[in-house]
């Protein structure tokens, strides 16, 4: 059985949300709450939330063991992008992407 949960238009970039990402991907659960609770990125904050969110229904929702519990599937999409304008020289103007993502987390319990 597995558990998911899901973050979508995040604003911070996939690109480097993947970083945090490839860390978790077949860890543990409690191992990767600990390397995301001590990655110095921001991403780490918002992809913890994501990993505590699927535990959460795992527990809940389907009567899951916490402690067999290991992150199966774990990947970011891009969502929209937001266009924006910045002035530069001579009249012209430069465009700002500023770019969303969307996480995706599955745990499932391991096999004995």
């Amino acid at each position: 059985m597995q558990a998911k949960a899901t973050a979508r238009y995040v604003r911070m970039s996939p690109r480097k949300m993947r970083q945090v990402v490839d860390l978790i991907r077949n860890k543990d659960l409690g191992e990767a709450l600990v390397i995301l609770q001590f990655t110095p990125k921001m991403a780490s904050l918002v992809i913890e939330k994501v990993v505590k969110s699927a535990a959460a229904n795992a527990e809940n929702n389907y009567d899951m063991d916490t402690d067999s519990l290991y992150v199966a599937e774990c990947y970011v999409d891009q969502g929209p992008t937001m266009k924006r304008m910045m002035p530069r020289a001579r009249g012209m103007a430069d465009r700002i992407r500023k770019r969303t993502s969307h996480i995706t987390v599955v745990l499932q319990e391991r096999e004995v």
